[in-house]
């Protein structure tokens, strides 16, 4: 899914170009992905159900302007000669509201989305012409929405064109959960995606947002730089093993510093061993003894979580970019020279004699109860 997500997307950086609505309920392989927008059902004003919940290949209007007739404020005030002028005044309003509708429906939309209210005049207004209409749409999904369907949001009603229109294959009204969502699929643009996650525990899905967004990070760099490297530890135990074969050749204490540099590569398939709940060490051994090969067959062999053995990497499709895995090892080589950089820590000794007294009153206020003592003998 992350793949399909982020190949729709293509060159778009946007990363909120995907997606990811969270319902609770159901299991993880419940989740699907939506090629084009998905999000939870609006706030729905009366009418709302006779309106139509599929179509396909509708024409798809973007609102940024509110259907509903709004209350004139409290300091507003109009001066009439005549009383039969009242009446003039009252049908202006409904007539300013009607116009608007009726330039949407001669748009020829199918679906009119707003981000601002849409009211119940309006909505059975586009019920009674077998039209959907949902207000209140968040700004994000909008424009996702305008970026899939290739729509422009419009802030007038006036001059509405086929050009600013939108489309997409099928639009439908879903079930999902206990949630209802509009869902737009086989949009034309193509440069959204949503994920629609499911699970039975809101923490659990909380945490598998995290795992989707560190994949689809993972694979936006895969498509940007191709070139990857064996994953499941089997990089960092080849590199471990040149390292050790390249501080033999080397007098001093660089071979000290080099050996030690190839022993904390191995604390990446020991830790992957103790997250999986297997043995590191028996692991870890094979691990040496396939890589040492003189033969080089064992240079992509890492750990495998599925049977606690070892298998080979690249054949099993675990894959790492090799920029990130660059990377990273960079990263902590800088830090690691920054740490051991630092010879000297600055102390304030006035700070820490203020400390020790504190714990020494403390200590010396223990014991002060007025419970009764031990009966002597």
């Amino acid at each position: 899914m992350v793949v399909d997500a982020v190949i729709a997307i293509g060159n778009d950086d946007r990363l909120n170009m995907i997606g990811i609505k969270k319902v609770p309920g159901g299991n993880m392989r419940d989740s699907f992905l939506v090629n084009g927008v998905a999000f939870k059902k609006t706030f729905s004003y009366a009418g709302f159900e006779q309106q139509p919940k599929k179509f396909l290949n509708p024409k798809i209007l973007l609102l940024n302007i509110e259907l509903e007739l709004k209350s004139e404020k409290e300091n507003a005030e109009i001066r009439l000669s005549d009383p039969s002028q009242y009446q003039s005044i009252v049908d202006a309003e409904w007539n300013i509201i009607y116009d608007k509708l009726d330039k949407c429906v001669k748009s020829g939309a199918k679906v009119i989305l707003s981000r601002l209210a849409i009211g119940d005049l309006a909505t059975q207004y586009f019920a009674d012409r077998d039209i959907f209409c949902a207000g209140r749409v968040a700004e994000e999904d909008l424009q996702r929405v305008a970026a899939a369907t290739g729509g422009t949001v419009q802030t007038s009603v006036n001059n509405i064109i086929d050009e600013v229109l939108g489309t997409c294959e099928v639009f439908e009204e879903k079930q999902v959960g206990n949630e209802r969502f509009n869902i737009f699929s086989g949009c034309p643009s193509g440069r959204t995606a949503t994920i629609v996650l499911r699970g039975g525990a809101d923490q659990f899905i909380e945490e598998a947002e995290r795992s989707l967004h560190d994949a689809i990070m993972i694979v936006r760099r895969a498509l940007k730089n191709s070139t990857v490297v064996a994953g499941g530890g089997a990089i960092d135990m080849e590199i471990s093993r040149y390292l050790r074969q390249h501080a033999r050749t080397i007098a001093g204490k660089s071979q000290l510093f080099i050996n030690s540099y190839a022993k904390a590569l191995e604390v990446i398939p020991r830790q992957l061993c103790d997250n999986a709940g297997f043995d590191a060490t028996d692991v870890l051994n094979k691990l040496r003894q396939k890589h040492a090969l003189p033969s080089g067959e064992g240079a992509s062999y890492g750990v495998d979580i599925n049977t606690g053995g070892i298998a080979d990497s690249f054949t099993n499709f675990v894959w790492e970019p090799a920029v990130v895995k660059s990377n990273a090892i960079n990263a902590a080589t800088e830090a690691a020279c920054l740490i051991l950089s630092v010879d000297e820590t600055v102390k304030n000794p006035k700070s820490e004699s203020a400390q020790g007294e504190a714990a020494a009153s403390a200590m010396a206020g223990r014991g002060r109860g007025r419970g009764r003592g031990m009966r002597r003998r």
